[in-house]
């Protein structure tokens, strides 16, 4: 581990855009120090994974999102275990908690989101945790083993379903409390909704959907129940606020760098400040999908960005084609891929394709031609085909018919698609035979 009080290129935080953008960096410039500043004590690994740590199916090796030597490899020095307090965009510097001061040429926030926890009477309890680190699954997990078997879980989206399935799997019992009438209502349509809550259901998950924890009672400091909004009281030993995050903006408030929802970059993932950039759940950048900037925290989407802003921190323009919501669910043996606008609102014209049978359910939302949004659930392995052709907004017009159908594929794209999107030759001048192996031979290779 190296030290210093000067640096080329600090990054505060330790997630995929963090790692993205060293990637990026050392791409560029060999020998420039880089900084990594992170409040966690470990090397990166991979959040979405968390739930799987918890049920005791994956380890911390398991989890890593690079080798342990990628810090080393690229010449990077960390500050782990560490919070920045303080950012000084005038003087080019940050603070940390005890009071060493780093100055920097080129800054990168990869700050994350902050779990929001909503006010509750009680919630200093122990027992009361968020779900969004390696360390809070860590300290529920203790719990357990000393013999909590009841939780509350507050929130029946990502994070709450995710939770819920690990702790099933440890023998806990569980009631998700959801403010909104369904679960994981920002990532699915009503129907796919309905089928994901039948089969956690199925796993003796209860459920009180459109009601929230108003107090969490227990005596000696430590969790015996909650009580909800409408009175009812529910006997627990674990609390968990699983509801989301919002952007983590604290380090950029008392500076003149833009802020709305999240921290505004342009398409270099550069802040109103030049020598200042932002990525991942902190950060309010382009949506290909809605054509505006919007916070999608996303794994995906953060790493991308990372690495847009490494290139432009060392000196490579490159620009950030845009991003949008895409969630991969498989929890509760349930495999769930949605994308982009699954939920129109009612003053935007689109029109929709559905259908469900044998327990599956396909849904696509076109606008002016374009596929704009899909929930798949059950059947998923053709998600990437059709995220796709919502990445290139390919006209799906001529063919929209056949994207219900079982034997839709990559073969059954018009010639002129396929051969810009696989760079084939003109296919009209080959046999039938000749394309299909033209075809066959670029989707086996990527």
């Amino acid at each position: 581990m190296w030290r210093s009080m000067r640096t080329d290129y600090l990054i505060i935080g330790n997630s995929a855009g963090g790692i993205g953008a060293v990637e990026a960096i050392r791409q560029i410039d060999r020998e420039g120090l880089i900084t990594i500043i992170s409040d966690e004590p470990y090397p990166v690994y991979s959040r979405p994974l968390i739930s799987e740590h918890l049920a005791g199916e994956m380890d911390l090796v398991g989890m890593l999102y690079r080798s342990d030597d990628f810090y080393t490899v690229n010449k990077v020095q960390t500050i782990f275990g560490k919070e920045v307090v303080c950012l000084d965009i005038a003087a080019g510097e940050v603070e940390l908690a005890d009071t060493e001061k780093i100055s920097y040429q080129k800054l990168l926030l990869s700050t994350g989101g902050n779990p929001i926890f909503p006010p509750m009477d009680g919630s200093d309890k122990r027992g009361v945790f968020t779900f969004t680190t390696l360390d809070n699954a860590k300290e529920i997990a203790e719990m357990v083993k000393e013999g909590s078997r009841k939780a509350v879980v507050i929130g029946g989206g990502l994070i709450g379903i995710s939770v819920t399935d690990a702790l099933k799997k440890l023998g806990v019992n569980v009631i998700i409390v959801e403010l909104m009438g369904r679960i994981l209502s920002a990532v699915l349509d009503e129907e796919a909704s309905r089928m994901a809550r039948e089969v956690v259901e199925a796993a003796d998950v209860e459920f009180r959907t459109g009601h929230t924890v108003k107090t969490i009672v227990g005596d000696d400091g430590i969790v015996s129940g909650v009580i909800l909004d409408d009175g009812e009281e529910i006997e627990c030993d674990l609390v968990i606020v699983a509801i989301g995050v919002v952007p983590r903006i604290d380090l950029v408030k008392d500076t003149d760098i833009k802020v709305n929802r999240g921290i505004l970059v342009d398409r270099h993932m550069a802040t109103s400040n030049p020598d200042v950039y932002a990525c991942g759940d902190v950060a309010e950048s382009y949506d290909f999908i809605y054509e505006d900037d919007r916070v999608v925290p996303i794994w995906p989407n953060a790493h991308i960005g990372g690495r847009i802003a490494g290139y432009n921190m060392a000196g490579k323009e490159a620009e950030y084609h845009g991003g949008t919501a895409m969630n991969s669910l498989k929890y509760f043996g349930l495999s769930i891929v949605s994308a982009g606008m699954v939920n129109p609102m009612r003053d935007i014209e689109c029109e929709v394709l559905s259908q469900r049978d044998d327990g599956r359910y396909q849904k696509f939302v076109l606008q002016n031609g374009k596929l704009v949004g899909m929930v798949l659930v059950r059947d998923i392995e053709k998600a990437g085909i059709y995220f796709g052709l919502m990445r290139d907004g390919v006209d799906v017009s001529d063919f929209k018919d056949s994207l219900l159908s079982e034997e839709f594929g990559i073969i059954s794209l018009p010639e002129n698609i396929l051969r810009k999107r696989l760079d084939l030759p003109d296919l009209s001048k080959l046999s039938a035979v000749t394309v299909r192996e033209e075809i066959e031979v670029v989707v086996d290779e990527g």
